[in-house]
């Protein structure tokens, strides 16, 4: 008897361990699992402790034969091409079969599938509808552990994190990408729009680029040249528009191009165009000579008569201006601030050297943690502390033929994900392209007159005045001056920006 009641209550407490393991399993139990229980139950009739037993040991083993895997996507951003199609590529770690495996393409929502895939076929009724009839889970590779998904007719609201979600049974993975969207305008349309300066003018205009193109103007030899103005623009389908000018003067750029340059696919269209040399104003020489020499003349006495008049107040103007130079320095010095690189917001790609005064651009992604504080996209670096009041300046010193922008940036500039390089944004610098081409980033970019690229850069920052000046230190000439009050107030730091064949040093 009481035998018996020992073996029902263990009978009874296995009953209640089945229980308690079907609670915990999810609605996808294999048929393999329920061969299991089903054994257990008839075993725990027949022979209560030894069916118990049994039962115990065939549920540990099951759980210790769970496949555990690590899901692995691409360390750097998917780039993919407007109204193409891209791979998303995703594959377990140790490789093995996924084809029985729940598979889930999402954004940042878990329960909003771009694609999924379970129980051996496609879930299309869960997917989103913006994504219906544009995906396709590759299943040639799923028994090797590739579980890639295509994604066709590629759109801008497409662009951003994706997240490849695994689950076998109750054990699941998942990796994060980032997928980045291009696009490649139409080619370059040239006209000529009449005469202006003594030459023609000549506009170039293209559309539906993303993200914002570079524009340039070559002639013949290949050397670049100076445009009138460049405007840039978004239109209803948020892709940029560009149109920019140039003057052709006679026997000077009458062979002409117009290039425009999607930097992250560095992929660029251009356009040519010959001007003949009907097509130029004719003057006669003679007529001109005695109209300049007139004029001259005319000048010439006008500002004889100007200048005596003027001379006192002008005299007056510099000594009150002298004056008040000698005040402000007085009141506000200048200070020469040593600077020094911060190597926790450097891009993966930077090399820092030389205790924080040198940075260069290394070939391979460096292994580093990836902060909040550091860029992601943009390769570039802040400079530690940063100022709040005064007027500082520190000099860069520039090697090699590379690309490479030298400036200030807000301490709460963006660090993630594609920045543009504007007072927008909290960046104020100047910049000298692939190309050779110098501009003051300002939105739109203003072009420098510049043959060739400066050796050392002096940046003042006037932060009382909100104000950022760039000198050629070698001659003192002046590059270019953000007007007062373009930098806000709040903490502002040196920022560079390394393109690759350039090493930017810091002067102490």
């Amino acid at each position: 008897m009481d035998e018996d009641f020992r073996n029902l209550g263990t009978s009874e407490r296995a009953q209640n361990c089945s229980k308690a393991y079907f609670q915990d399993v999810s609605d996808q139990v294999t048929m393999k699992k329920m061969k299991v229980l089903s054994f257990c139950h008839s075993s725990r009739s027949s022979f209560p402790l030894p069916g118990f037993i049994v039962f115990f040991l065939t549920c540990y083993v099951h759980k210790m034969e769970s496949a555990t895997f690590t899901v692995i996507g691409p360390r750097d951003p998917v780039t993919a091409i407007l109204g193409q199609e891209t791979v998303l590529p995703c594959h377990l770690s140790p490789r093995m079969s996924a084809a029985n495996m729940e598979v889930r393409w999402f954004h940042s929502e878990f329960s909003t599938a771009v694609h999924l895939y379970r129980d051996g076929k496609d879930q299309y009724e869960r997917q989103m509808p913006e994504y219906q009839g544009r995906t396709e889970l590759l299943k040639a590779g799923l028994t090797d552990g590739n579980v890639h998904l295509r994604l066709l007719n590629i759109r801008r609201s497409d662009e951003g994190q994706y997240h490849c979600f695994v689950q076998d049974d109750t054990f699941y993975e998942e990796a994060v990408l980032e997928l980045w969207i291009a696009g490649l305008g139409s080619a370059p349309l040239l006209s000529v729009e009449g005469h202006q300066d003594g030459g023609i003018r000549v506009v170039c205009r293209s559309a539906g680029w993303y993200p914002e193109p570079e524009v340039l103007w070559r002639n013949l030899n290949g050397r670049h040249l100076p445009s009138l103005s460049v405007t840039k623009s978004q239109g209803d389908n948020s892709l940029f528009e560009t149109e920019t000018a140039v003057i052709v003067t006679e026997h000077l750029n009458q062979n002409l191009s117009s290039c425009i340059r999607n930097t992250v696919l560095n992929q660029e269209k251009e356009s040519a165009v010959y001007i003949a040399d009907p097509f130029f104003p004719k003057v006669n020489p003679w007529m001109v000579g005695l109209s300049v020499i007139l004029v001259v003349l005319l000048c010439c006495i006008g500002l004889t008569g100007y200048l005596f008049k003027m001379k006192g107040k002008l005299t007056e103007e510099v000594e009150k201006r002298d004056n008040e130079i000698r005040w402000r320095r007085s009141v506000a010095p200048i200070e020469e601030a040593n600077v020094t690189l911060d190597p926790d917001t450097a891009h993966p790609h930077l090399i820092l050297t030389e205790a924080g005064k040198s940075v260069t651009r290394g070939d391979t992604w460096q292994d580093l943690p990836d902060t909040p504080e550091r860029f992601d996209s943009r390769v570039c670096v802040l400079g530690c502390g940063g100022f709040t009041a005064g007027r500082h300046c520190w000099e860069v010193e520039v090697e090699g033929a590379g690309g490479w922008a030298v400036g200030v940036a807000r301490e709460s500039v963006r660090r993630k994900g594609r920045i543009r390089c504007s007072p927008e944004e909290g960046i104020w610098a100047v910049e000298w392209d692939w190309w050779g081409q110098f501009w003051a980033l300002t939105s739109p970019v203003t072009p420098l007159t510049r043959s060739r690229a400066p050796s050392r850069i002096r940046v003042c920052l006037d932060c009382d005045r909100g104000q950022v000046t760039f000198i050629e230190a070698g001659d003192e000439a002046p590059i270019f001056t953000f007007p007062p009050g373009s930098v806000p107030g709040g903490r502002i730091r040196p920022w560079l920006w390394v393109r690759g064949g350039s090493r930017l040093r810091l002067c102490p």
